[in-house]
């Protein structure tokens, strides 16, 4: 062993004088030749402590003055333990020891009898600062007790210090690699590199960028990513070591013990330079100095206060950047350095008694971590065992899977340090080893079932609602593969309603911070998660339909989980489709609700009933949505009273019906709350729904030519978009809102060709290029290409942050748009298009439409969907026609019938569309009145001479009148002039 620094009794009576030797001429540094090997050391500011004999004794040294005043050490003297001691830590003027068996024991300025620590179990970690010490269990607990008197206990604001074990809650469920203290500070460091600090702030030396004192753990973010594997605390610093060999120091830099050849004090972990190029091993900090061992190098550096000799260099003066400890090179070479070790004005180094050297302080048995799940446990739990071995396992099972930090440990993706890459869009974690895990557990009934018990008793109650990192959230990406296994095995609804209870009772911050990292999962664990509570969802509405309403407060709670999992596919980078949301049995709920409520039922609905179904729309398909937009259209009339039975007729001229439409809107003062009726000037006929479809038709043709014109038509889509130029519009924005609400609130078609960017930003959702491709195929190209070419080719347009004459940025003009800035350029280039430049048209077709369509029913449809509500649908199932036919003086065996569906069937699709505008007067049917539910009437015009006339339609009854024609030939030619001229030949 080697030790320099404060040390006026030699070896510190460990060793004879004979087996004391001065490693060189200036007398710096001790060789001490141990006959029973130090295998644990700690120095405090009063106290020097070590462990002999693989643990089974204890011995310390206190620092003492002499009679003139100088601190020399006491004499060494042997500490009587009960148990093996594997590790201890010094405060100011006390000890703390660990057992082999978990316990903690204190040793006290007064007393060298170890007295137990409170109920302390399973600890595996202990350190110490001045006045307070710290405890890490197995299961991933941290405890702390002593002074409080700068929050350096971690409990939180206004705690009073303590002498009895605390736990400190705000780091429950992080798996922890590592505790440490220092004077009057603390810091724990997690399995992924995350470091966090709390206490006395006073110089930096938490490292958050300022000098504020935290009463509670806070995370130290500028360390994220750095993969950091061990921290070592001073009295007013503190350095931190990365994997890959780097040096980070921050608080106090009085003493030059920072390392940046400064003597100023760092707010934020700086890289200590002078380590470039060599990798360092271990760091250890004293009170005022810093070592730093680089094995490759075979030298420990010391950089700090040196008055005491405590850098080993034989010059008692400070030094700020880091130079060897003159060691001798001889007796290193003979036996490696194994550990390093500084505490108060000491300094000391512990050799290798073989030729197995760089373990480093984190592989020996300090260096024990939270208990984490391997292969090998659980394959140890599945294997046949005796009732004894039973026990053993039961227990083990409960000691891992009620902890979250053991959990949340567990199946790292180590490959290529991914672990230490934990984010908020990361969680760390590979999830295949937790399907298997948990695949494997099933072969053992009895073991899955402890584990089912256990998670659900005791693990789901206990989760925190404010997990201090990602690493605490990551239990709520595990859970679910276990009860994927569970739901095989037709077990796991109580445990999965209890799961959705606790993402529920996160904070709003922290729930979304676990929205994040769903939304970045990969495809198989995101499925699992929504398959999951898709399953428990339904199994619960099953239970509510079969009359057991116990049931239907844990479907609410599976189904919000539901509701938040459907907001996070729609902001997933690849989604999966709405269909794996959808509820089959809603379908079935709702369309008997529709058929057996009647007026009264409607009047006493509760408040608020159905703001249930919109915030529930994920689990509907769409025509659940349409059965619920049916309902809230018959609740809306029912509350609106004796007025619900008179509903508005607008007289229109056929060909002018759009002039007519905005002066009826405009002299109604645009307060039209109810549906209309249709009646075309003129013509007979009563308006069952098939009038108001013919004239949403042709209003849809008028729009398209207005003038002024309100739409501008895309020639390389065919599809429409507010125009820019508003010259002479006054109202006409609003009133085509108010027409296409009043089209969907009659549930009828206003075809306008819009694109999906008019209904995203219906609902609030974001356009993007996508959008633009569909509109304007052209123009979206050239953006594509911005993005998709090198550097050279985009310098080569020589384009600038502009659109068409308009800035997009300030200064735009003089911007080029470049590789770095061409996203950005891009993002703004659509934002301007499709939402800048008609900001002002928008707003008002927006607020027409919200007063058109005043229930808000339409909110739970996809833009998909509120598209073919609007403009209708275009699946066209020909054959149903046919199929949900009736007849009126015709058999379905006449030729003549047989005849009209021979040449149906041979018309072209366009053909097809044009008879479909003849029956119904729109060639796209509303969603919920598709073919398959269109049931057209064929009846007998009556006529002996058949031949002299055309078929004619009412589109109010879809209708077809077909006189009995003498051959297929003629029908064919009367039936294809009356479809190409229908606006002569329908009849209303």
């Amino acid at each position: 062993m080697f030790s320099w620094g404060e040390n006026t009794r030699d070896g510190f009576g460990l060793v004879k004088s004979n087996d004391l030797v001065k490693a060189n001429t200036d007398g710096c540094v001790n060789v001490i030749h141990l006959k029973s090997p130090v295998t644990h050391l700690s120095a405090g500011d009063k106290v020097v402590a070590f462990i002999r004999n693989n643990g089974k004794q204890v011995s310390l040294a206190r620092m003492q003055d002499d009679k003139d005043g100088r601190r020399i050490t006491g004499k060494l003297k042997g500490v009587e333990c009960r148990e093996k001691i594997l590790a201890l830590s010094c405060c100011d003027a006390h000890i703390i020891l660990l057992s082999e068996e978990g316990r903690v024991f204190c040793l006290t300025q007064s007393s060298n009898v170890p007295r137990p620590v409170g109920n302390l179990n399973h600890v595996i970690q202990v350190a110490c600062g001045d006045h307070h010490s710290i405890a890490l269990t197995q299961d991933g607990k941290v405890f702390t007790w002593g002074q409080n008197s700068s929050g350096q206990l971690g409990l939180g604001e206004g705690e009073p210090s303590t002498s009895s074990p605390q736990p400190v809650k705000s780091l429950s469920g992080i798996p922890l690699a590592q505790i440490t203290a220092g004077g009057d500070h603390s810091f724990a460091l997690s399995l992924s590199g995350a470091v966090f600090g709390w206490g006395k702030n006073s110089a930096g030396q938490l490292g958050l960028g300022d000098t504020i004192d935290r009463p509670a753990p806070a995370p130290v973010d500028c360390l994220n990513l750095k993969k950091t594997v061990a921290v070592s605390c001073g009295g007013e610093h503190t350095a931190v070591l990365t994997k890959g060999g780097f040096v980070f120091t921050f608080g106090s830099g009085r003493y030059g013990q920072l390392g940046h050849n400064s003597l100023r004090n760092e707010l934020r972990p700086r890289l200590v330079a002078e380590f470039w190029g060599a990798k360092v091993t271990q760091i250890a900090c004293g009170r005022n100095h810093t070592l730093a061992f680089v094995g490759s190098f075979k030298k420990i550096y010391s950089f700090g206060h040196g008055e005491q000799g405590q850098l080993g260099n034989g010059v008692k003066m400070d030094q700020s950047v880091p130079l060897p400890v003159h060691l001798p090179q001889d007796h290193i070479d003979d036996q490696p350095i194994e550990q390093t070790f500084a505490g108060g004005n000491h300094s000391f180094a512990l050799c290798s008694t073989t030729q197995e050297s760089g373990k480093g302080l984190n592989d020996s048995n300090l260096g024990k971590m939270t208990q984490t799940l391997d292969d090998d446990i659980i394959n140890r739990w599945i294997s046949d065992c005796d009732s004894k071995s039973w026990k053993t396992i039961q227990k083990e099972i409960t000691k891992t899977f009620s902890s979250a930090s053991c959990l949340n440990g567990s199946f790292l993706d180590k490959s290529r340090d991914k672990h230490y890459q934990t984010s908020l869009k990361h969680s760390g974690l590979d999830l295949s080893f937790a399907r298997l895990a948990f695949q494997k557990l099933a072969k053992k009934n009895k073991v899955l079932a402890e584990v089912e018990d256990v998670v659900q008793r005791i693990l789901l109650p206990s989760l925190s609602k404010d997990p201090i990192g990602v690493e605490g959230l990551r239990v709520y990406l595990i859970i679910p593969e276990l009860l994927r296994v569970l739901l095989k095995q037709q077990c796991g609804m109580d445990i999965t309603e209890a799961f959705a209870a606790a993402v529920l009772r996160l904070n709003p911050d922290k729930l979304q911070v676990l929205e994040g990292l769903w939304s970045t999962l990969p495809d198989t664990p995101f499925r699992t998660l929504v398959k999951t509570f898709h399953y428990v969802s339904a199994e619960y509405l099953r239970m509510v339909a079969e009359e057991d309403y116990a049931a239907d407060k844990q479907f609410e709670g599976t189904v919000k989980v539901m509701e938040r999992l459907y907001e996070v596919n729609c902001n997933r980078r690849i989604k999966i489709a709405a269909s794996n949301f959808h509820i089959n049995r809603t379908n079935y709920m709702l369309r008997n609700m529709l058929n057996t409520l009647v007026y009264y039922d409607y009047l006493n609905l509760p408040e608020g009933f159905f703001y249930t179904f919109h915030r529930q729309s994920c689990i509907f398909n769409t025509e659940a949505k349409c059965m619920v937009y049916q309902l809230e259209l018959n609740y809306s009339f029912v509350l609106g009273g004796p007025l619900a039975f008179w509903v508005p007729t607008i007289h229109v001229r056929r060909e002018r019906a759009l002039e007519d439409a905005f002066q009826h809107l405009r002299q109604s003062g645009h307060d039209f709350p109810m549906p209309l009726k249709v009646k075309f000037q003129a013509e007979d006929g009563v308006d069952e729904g098939g009038v108001s479809l013919e004239f949403f038709s042709l209003l849809g043709r008028e729009l398209l030519t207005m003038e002024p014109k309100t739409l501008e038509v895309y020639e390389d889509s065919g599809l429409a978009w507010f125009t820019t130029d508003d010259g002479g519009i006054t109202d006409e924005f609003y009133l085509l809102g108010l027409l296409c609400g009043k089209a969907l609130y009659n549930q009828c078609v206003l075809n306008l060709c819009f694109p999906l960017a008019l209904f995203k930003k219906l609902l609030g959702l974001t356009t993007t290029l996508d959008d633009l491709k569909e509109l304007s195929p052209t123009e979206a190209s050239g953006l594509q290409n911005v993005l998709d070419e090198d550097d050279e080719l985009v310098e080569a347009m020589d384009l600038v942050f502009m659109y068409k004459g308009q800035e997009l940025i300030p200064n735009g003009e003089e911007l080029p748009v470049t590789m770095v800035n061409r996203k950005k350029y891009v993002d703004l280039y659509v934002d301007m298009k499709l939402n800048k430049s008609v900001q002002i048209q928008f707003a008002d077709f927006e607020s027409g439409f919200h007063k058109g369509f005043p229930i808000q029913a339409w909110r739970m449809f996809l833009p998909e969907e509120l598209m073919t509500l609007l403009q209708g649908d275009d699946n066209y199932e020909w054959d149903k026609l046919r199929q949900n036919a009736n007849y009126q003086g015709y058999r379905p065996t006449d030729d003549i019938i047989q005849n009209f569906w021979r040449v149906f069937t041979e018309f072209s699709e366009e053909e097809k569309k044009k008879f479909l505008t003849f029956l119904t007067g729109t060639d796209r049917l509303p969603r919920g009145r598709s073919l398959s539910k269109l049931q057209m009437q064929i009846t007998s015009l009556g006529s002996t001479d058949a031949d002299e006339y055309y078929p004619k339609a009412q589109t109010c009854s879809v209708t077809l009148c077909l006189p009995n024609y003498s051959s297929i030939d003629t029908l064919q030619e009367k039936l294809l002039h009356a479809i190409t001229h229908c606006d002569v030949f329908g009849d209303f």
